[in-house]
């Protein structure tokens, strides 16, 4: 994913004309339309699934392998549990993993680019040199035997295994972007004036980077709903959790597609499917923000 980001004019402020100019971004944009309207269906599954599901998704109290009816709209598993059930309230667990683990992503590549960016000098040197070594580390690889190692320890394990090796593309990209603004001209007066470096890292590069930031947490949330779900279906989650990956994970050692139970394992892959496309999706209201080039090139195509 490759974001440019198009530095405001001078003490770039969060305002409510930002939020503006993001809605109008999403509005003008099916894909992002989609992408917005996809997350918000999911959001609302998740806050609401006793409304959707009325069973207990835990509960094996049906029989066994029974094909999709009225009563049971997707049939029920080798153990006697609704299928429909366990897919509204993974929605939850799987939403909660992609957000929490992006947003921490996100900070902590604030933290380290930013600073890196800002700072300069020895402390940039060891930063840089940091986030390159993760860079280069299989990160797939490093997952699965950090996740072995702490098997069945639950979801914040899991959570901070995904931020510590998902951080690091979005550092190089905020150092970048922050070394790009450091000499600009109400940077300068800022210090002029005596602000903090704090400050003026939080009030004055932080808003000019608004996109950029958006696009690092997207695409740190696709990141952590991915690899959260190739871990649990491979077993090394908690299979106790609720969650589209413990659902393919028993519908594998079920053998769910030679059973006769295909949707115990197609259901949750679909929702995976979708949530990450509303994630990447999103970016493209964010490619059109930051590069307005994009936006007369669509129009020309659209003619």
């Amino acid at each position: 994913m490759t974001v440019s980001v198009a530095a405001a004019p001078a003490g770039g402020r969060l305002s409510s004309g930002a939020l503006r100019n993001l809605a109008q971004a999403i509005r003008g944009n099916r894909k992002a339309t989609v992408g917005a309207a996809l997350l918000l269906l999911f959001i609302l599954i998740a806050i609401f699934p006793g409304v959707i599901a009325r069973d207990n998704p835990s509960a094996d109290i049906y029989a066994r392998a029974l094909n999709p009816s009225f009563k049971h709209l997707l049939g029920t598993t080798a153990l006697g549990q609704d299928i429909f059930a366990q897919v509204i309230y993974g929605t939850r667990q799987s939403l909660i993993i992609a957000i929490v683990a992006g947003l921490l992503a996100t900070a902590l590549s604030v933290l380290i680019g930013v600073t890196a960016g800002y700072a300069g000098g020895l402390v940039d040197n060891v930063l840089s040199l940091v986030t390159d070594i993760f860079l280069v580390i299989p990160t797939f690889p490093l997952i699965i035997v950090i996740a072995a190692y702490t098997k069945n320890a639950g979801d914040w394990v899991l959570i901070a295994v995904l931020v510590a090796t998902g951080w690091s593309y979005g550092a190089r990209q905020l150092r970048v972007q922050t070394q790009s603004l450091r000499n600009r001209d109400f940077l300068v007066a800022a210090h002029l004036r005596g602000e903090r470096n704090g400050r003026i890292i939080v009030f004055e590069i932080l808003p000019n980077m608004t996109s950029l930031l958006v696009a690092n947490f997207l695409g740190a949330a696709l990141y952590a709903v991915l690899a959260a779900a190739g871990l649990q279906f491979v077993g090394l989650g908690n299979p106790d959790i609720q969650s589209w990956g413990t659902m393919l994970y028993w519908a594998q050692n079920n053998e769910a597609l030679q059973a006769g139970m295909p949707l115990w394992a197609i259901v949750p892959g679909v929702c995976l499917a979708l949530l990450g496309a509303a994630f990447a999706l999103l970016n493209y209201a964010f490619d059109e923000m930051s590069n307005p080039a994009l936006r007369p090139v669509r129009r020309k195509r659209g003619r």
